[in-house]
């Protein structure tokens, strides 16, 4: 299903989750290969960019925003979930980043903000919180590019938004509509926290109902619905539960109280209004050129500005 200009008539908004895209720029291209003048890595820098682009000359959209993370691991979340990314924590704290990727972030920053890309946060917020409002809150067709599997519960056939996903790489990604999610997982978008939940996921920290996995955490959500209906469900003895499966569910449910808010998206946090159009041209041509020439990205900053041309020309 595709619903992009030929089904609605309209160009789609592009969302960026500009943390998963920069992540994957510099673990999909070796630091040696991408460097400055003066010898710093810009590989994530360059990847990014050249991501942009592709998405851009692929998607076509009129409209784009990445979003950022102000807060990667928010502690109204911890209160909720000690587990919740724990295991990235640093010996200071934060989070576990490649030296060699940290400073390349603000660079990245000053190259969006010279050609006219909003990249935007909130404070106590994930980037996801922040592409889950502006989904929610702007005019649609929304598509979200993105290699977070949590991002599954933004698809959304009615408005529409669909979720680009970028778990193979942005040349591969894969439009996801709300049938490509039952395809995959066997649950609707609408329940994909739900189902998220009672799986679990490691690589966020949520440890799921020991002795549920994937498939059974599928069926779970498909018979009753919701997590909310599967708990209480629990409380009737006549239910259907196998014995086993009503102790596994039972012993987890202090954790079933708290994952489902983790889990979910918040939809209205406070993000400014954007200008979200494409630039016709960039804002700041003479400090683009400037960084360009810092930081070795003549190349890629071209590219991402010619992508843009072609769509606003």
């Amino acid at each position: 299903m595709d619903y992009g200009r030929g089904v609605t008539g309209a160009a789609p908004l592009l969302l960026i989750d500009a943390p998963s895209l920069y992540f994957r720029a510099f673990f999909g291209i070796p630091t040696s290969a991408a460097r400055a003048p003066d010898g710093s890595p810009v590989n994530a820098v360059r990847g990014f960019l050249d991501m942009v682009a592709t998405l851009i000359r692929g998607r076509r959209p009129d409209r784009l925003v990445c979003a950022l993370d102000y807060d990667w691991r928010p502690a109204w979340r911890v209160a909720l979930l000690p587990s919740y990314k724990a295991h990235r924590l640093g010996p200071d704290g934060g989070e576990v980043v490649p030296d060699e990727l940290t400073p390349q972030i603000p660079v990245l920053l000053e190259v969006l903000a010279a050609i006219g890309i909003p990249a935007v946060g909130a404070d106590g917020y994930e980037a996801d919180d922040v592409l889950a409002t502006l989904a929610t809150r702007e005019p649609g067709p929304v598509e979200v590019a993105s290699g977070d599997r949590d991002l599954f519960q933004l698809v959304d056939d009615a408005k529409p938004v669909r979720l680009l996903y970028c778990g193979r790489g942005v040349a591969r990604l894969e439009v996801c509509d709300d049938a490509a999610v039952q395809a995959r997982y066997g649950v609707p978008a609408a329940a994909y926290a739900d189902f998220a939940a009672l799986r679990g996921d490691p690589s966020d920290g949520l440890p799921g109902v020991p002795g549920v996995g994937e498939k059974s955490a599928a069926r779970l959500v498909s018979r009753y619905g919701s997590l909310a209906a599967i708990v209480e469900a629990l409380q009737d003895r006549n239910a259907g539960f196998a014995p086993g499966l009503r102790t596994k569910l039972t012993n987890a449910a202090d954790y079933l109280a708290a994952a489902p808010a983790v889990v979910r998206v918040e939809r209205a946090v406070p993000v400014p209004k954007l200008a979200t159009n494409l630039p016709a041209s960039p804002a700041d041509p003479t400090r683009l050129l400037a960084l360009a020439e810092a930081h070795n990205l003549s190349g890629p900053t071209q590219r991402l500005v010619d992508a843009i041309s072609g769509i606003t020309a």
